[in-house]
């Protein structure tokens, strides 16, 4: 299946009334990553009032949250909801409050998680993860207008070029395009190519 997720971590801050709210993002991938990251941003910021986070990941379709203490529902499945409306898997986010003495209620509760979460995913780069494969082609010069005019009707993301006795391009290849892009290459090519791909992968078509 096809996926969302970040490239790196990322972070960003609001205040409201008084009350400062840190969302950090990262790319996690098991429980233990998630709660390492965690723990992290606990130990940076130990003087804060609250670390709210939810986590997702592929892993078991596993979820989970945290209020860290504020009233039950008002942060973490805020937090988790940003999240899964999103469609964001494999990540994890930390919501920091550093209390500034005034009250928000339930209500204001939520907007300030969910606003925090959600500055924090706008400012992560989003990857978009398919099933592909690596795909090495190999061909002479007198090839390379036909074949480069072909390529982007394959939806293909190029990795590499080199120009040197012959051209070698490395590319990535959606699984449910590959034999559509192997059997035009060699049509057009009169079969004059040399394809090979790599196992199957998750790639980032973003």
């Amino acid at each position: 299946m096809n996926y969302t997720t970040i490239k790196e971590s990322a972070k960003s801050s609001f205040i409201e009334k008084k009350s400062e709210f840190i969302g950090y993002i990262c790319p996690v991938k098991t429980n233990e990553e998630a709660v390492e990251f965690i723990n992290k941003i606990k130990s940076e910021n130990r003087k804060a009032r609250h670390n709210v986070y939810a986590y997702v990941l592929r892993d078991n379709n596993t979820t989970r949250y945290s209020d860290d203490g504020e009233p039950q529902g008002t942060a973490g499945m805020p937090v988790l909801d940003v999240l899964l409306k999103e469609g964001l898997t494999d990540v994890c986010v930390v919501v920091t409050r550093y209390f500034g003495g005034i009250l928000l209620g339930g209500g204001g509760l939520v907007r300030a998680y969910s606003h925090a979460c959600k500055l924090a995913v706008d400012a992560a780069v989003k990857m978009e993860m398919h099933e592909c494969f690596e795909v090495t082609i190999r061909f002479d010069y007198s090839l390379y207008g036909k074949i480069e005019y072909s390529l982007p009707e394959f939806e293909i993301k190029m990795l590499t070029d080199e120009f040197s006795d012959s051209v070698t391009l490395k590319l990535l290849v959606k699984k449910d395009m590959y034999n559509k892009l192997e059997e035009k290459l060699l049509d057009i090519t009169n079969g004059k190519i040399e394809i090979s791909k790599s196992e199957l992968k998750y790639g980032d078509f973003a």
